[in-house]
């Protein structure tokens, strides 16, 4: 018996759609572009689902931790079948899946204030090899720490302010963190970035109240806090984030 291979699917019209919409020039400068990713939560991983569904060429992307069964209302990477494992490689598998073209680059880690400005180095963003970082983290000092890095070095970057204990996404909207209110870390970031001299932060924040946390308390004082999230509201903020990379680096905006 003779063994045939897959068929190889024609992937010719996958960026039609894109070029009407972004123009041909503007499609190309998103296609030469290369994004790094920190953070591959429900906002993260869902704004690299867009990025690469968006034609982004080459994709940086870090996390350090594995999927669990508590990801699955919000991840675009979370499925039964990748509970256990790598967010990082899970990430990858779904970007290769709808653009196969796509070069991706993994860095299976945590992202401190200590460890940061190396990561940067490694991954080529201090070298201008990486058009423009997102900031999907929930940890404020390694958030300040890539805020100041990107305002010293002139990185391109955009941070996502809390989207746990949120409901509206009609409240969700993209500024300077000087422009922010309500939300509580884009007022930790405004204190921050006061001190510390940044004049400019780009952020995609929610302006509603959070909601009242109905979960118990941590055993451990030391534990964080379990903080309620729907299923809709991380992913419209990555895709809200994406949307924003996108226009920019095809300069549309």
């Amino acid at each position: 018996m003779t063994q045939t291979s897959a068929a190889v699917p024609d992937l010719s019209d996958a960026t039609s759609r894109l070029e009407l919409i972004l123009g041909r020039e503007g499609l190309a400068r998103v296609q030469a572009a290369h994004v790094m990713v920190i953070g591959l939560g429900g906002v993260g991983s869902n704004c690299v689902e867009a990025l690469a569904r968006g034609g982004v060429g080459a994709l940086t992307l870090v996390d350090c931790d594995a999927v669990e069964a508590s990801n699955l209302n919000r991840q675009a990477i979370a499925f039964v079948s990748t509970i256990g494992m790598r967010k990082t490689e899970a990430t990858r598998a779904l970007v290769h899946a709808v653009n196969p073209g796509c070069e991706v680059t993994l860095f299976d880690q945590r992202v401190t204030r200590e460890n940061a400005q190396k990561l940067l180095s490694a991954s080529g963003a201090l070298g201008g090899r990486i058009s423009y970082v997102v900031d999907a983290i929930d940890t404020m000092s390694a958030k300040v720490a890539l805020a100041e890095l990107a305002e010293a070095h002139g990185i391109p970057l955009i941070s996502a302010m809390g989207a746990a204990n949120k409901l509206d996404p009609e409240k969700l909207r993209i500024a300077d963190v000087m422009h922010t209110s309500v939300d509580p870390m884009s007022r930790v970031m405004r204190k921050e970035c006061r001190k510390r001299g940044i004049r400019h932060l780009r952020v995609c924040f929610s302006s509603e109240e959070p909601r009242t946390r109905r979960t118990p308390p941590a055993a451990d004082a030391r534990e964080r806090p379990v903080l309620g999230t729907a299923s809709y509201l991380p992913p419209i903020m990555g895709q809200m984030i994406a949307g924003d990379v996108i226009r920019t680096l095809a300069g549309l905006q």
